[in-house]
């Protein structure tokens, strides 16, 4: 098991069989020294959203189930780049995240949720996990997800 496995099961966590596309994209791309991971949905172990983690963030979702809803999201970036790379510590540095926050109107507090991703990824991955990221607000997300998370990592030669 890497040190990375090691880290994520030591907070009981466990990677989830990636999820499949449901369009025409791949979950993943290698390109060089990069993996680009696509949008991930904040699917829990049953391969479901939540009802707490779906609808809009200020309306139907707490900022805090949202915050939640974002770890799980990388969670399940984490389990698409175990699939690309085999191994989680071949990850270099993760170089961006971006978060779409299926936002209610006038709800802007954006940054404090998808910190829920940021923190994690850095608590997994040390001083590597530090990375740049985008935050925005949406009309609506696929199956009505409170957050979506995506994804850029380096790759260690």
């Amino acid at each position: 098991m890497s040190r990375t496995e090691e880290k994520l099961k030591a907070l009981g966590v466990v990677l989830p069989t990636p999820a499949a596309p449901v369009a025409n994209y791949l979950g993943y791309v290698v390109s060089g020294s990069l993996v680009v991971v696509s949008g991930q949905l904040p699917f829990g172990a049953d391969g479901k959203i939540a009802p707490q983690h779906a609808g809009k963030i200020g309306d139907d979702v707490s900022p805090e189930a949202a915050r939640e809803a974002a770890r799980i999201c990388v969670v399940n970036v984490l389990a698409q780049a175990k699939a690309a790379l085999g191994d989680l510590d071949r990850i270099a540095r993760c170089v961006r995240l971006g978060g779409f926050m299926n936002a209610a109107p006038g709800f802007s507090a954006l940054p404090p949720v998808m910190n829920g991703a940021s923190d994690f990824i850095v608590e997994i991955l040390g001083e590597a996990g530090r990375h740049a990221r985008s935050t925005i607000g949406v009309a609506e997300l696929p199956l009505d997800a409170a957050v979506e998370v995506e994804a850029l990592f380096e790759i260690a030669s």
